[in-house]
C-alpha cells in the first residue's frame, strides 16, 4: 500500500509512534525512526528493516529545536532523494492543577508537543511542495477536543496542534499535499500500564466501546490517511477513542 513511499515518523521509539512505524514497514514504505532515545530508534530501525526488507534509517533529534528538524530533513532528503509521509507524534505530558503548574511544566510541553509540530510541517514544507504532493498526520488526542483536568498544558498544546492542522492543510492543499490529525483517547501504554485495576476500570466507563485501545488501532488510521485510500480527505481530525470523545 506505501511501496516506494518515504515515512518520517517523530517520536517513533516506543508506544504509538513505533507502532505507526511498523504498519508503514509492513506495507512497504522505508521508514525513518526519528527520537531524542537515540539506541532504542537505532533498535528499532534495525528490527524493522530486518523484518521487512526495507531501508530504513535513525536519526536522534529533538523535535522543539528548529535546527536539529531542518539537519533532520535535509538528510532524509540526502539519503533518500524525498519524503512522502511525515508524521508528528513526538509528544510528552507534565500533568499538574493549573494552580500547581510550573512554567517550565507548561513550557517543556508546548515547545515539543506544539512547537515541535510547527518546526516539522515548517521543515517539510519547501521539499513537498516542490514535490507537489505529501501527507503530514499530526496525532493531537481527545484532551485538545475535550479539556481533562490536570492536564492544562497537554490539552493547550493539542488544541493547538487542531487547529495547526486545519491551517496548514488550507495552505499546503493547492500543492498536493494533504494534512490532517489523528486524536486517539486512552490507549494502553506504559502510563496506563502503571495504572490501577481501579482506575483502568473507571476509564473505561467513559468509552461507548468498553476497553482501551491499543496502539496498532491508531496506526491503522494513520495508514489509512498515508495511503490514497483517502486521497480527497484533508483538514480533519479522525478520533480514535472507542467513542470516548462523545461523552465530552
Amino acid at each position: 500500500m506505501l511501496k516506494g513511499k518515504t515515512a518520517l515518523i517523530t517520536g517513533s521509539a516506543r508506544g504509538i509512534g513505533k507502532a505507526i512505524a511498523e504498519e508503514y514497514a509492513a506495507n512497504g514504505a522505508a521508514v525513518i525512526i526519528s527520537d531524542v532515545i537515540q539506541d532504542k530508534a537505532y533498535e528499532i530501525a534495525a528490527e524493522l528493516k530486518e523484518k521487512y526488507n526495507i531501508e530504513t534509517l535513525a536519526v536522534k533529534a529533538d523535535v522543539s529545536k528548529y535546527d536539529e528538524v531542518e539537519a533532520l530533513i535535509t538528510q532524509i532528503i540526502e539519503k533518500f532523494g524525498k519524503l512522502d509521509i511525515l508524521v508528528n507524534n513526538a509528544g510528552i505530558t507534565r500533568d499538574n492543577l493549573i494552580m500547581r503548574m510550573s512554567e517550565q511544566e507548561w513550557d517543556m510541553v508546548i515547545n515539543i508537543n506544539l512547537k515541535g509540530v510547527f518546526n516539522c510541517i515548517k521543515a517539510v514544507s519547501r521539499p513537498m511542495m516542490k514535490q507537489r504532493s505529501g501527507r503530514i498526520i499530526n496525532i493531537t488526542s481527545v484532551v485538545g477536543e475535550m479539556g481533562n483536568p490536570g492536564q492544562i498544558n497537554y490539552s493547550a498544546s493539542k488544541a493547538g496542534v487542531i487547529g495547526m492542522t486545519k491551517t496548514s492543510a488550507k495552505e499546503l492543499g493547492s500543492r498536493g499535499i494533504r494534512v490532517n490529525a489523528i486524536a486517539p483517547g486512552f490507549i494502553v501504554s506504559e502510563m496506563t500500564e502503571k495504572l490501577s485495576d481501579q482506575a483502568k476500570e473507571s476509564l473505561t466507563k467513559l468509552i461507548p466501546l468498553g476497553n482501551l485501545g491499543y496502539p496498532k488501532d491508531v496506526a491503522k488510521a494513520a495508514l489509512f490517511l498515508a495511503s490514497d485510500m483517502s486521497e480527497y480527505i484533508t483538514g480533519q481530525v479522525i478520533n480514535v477513542c472507542g467513542g470516548m470523545v462523545m461523552q465530552g
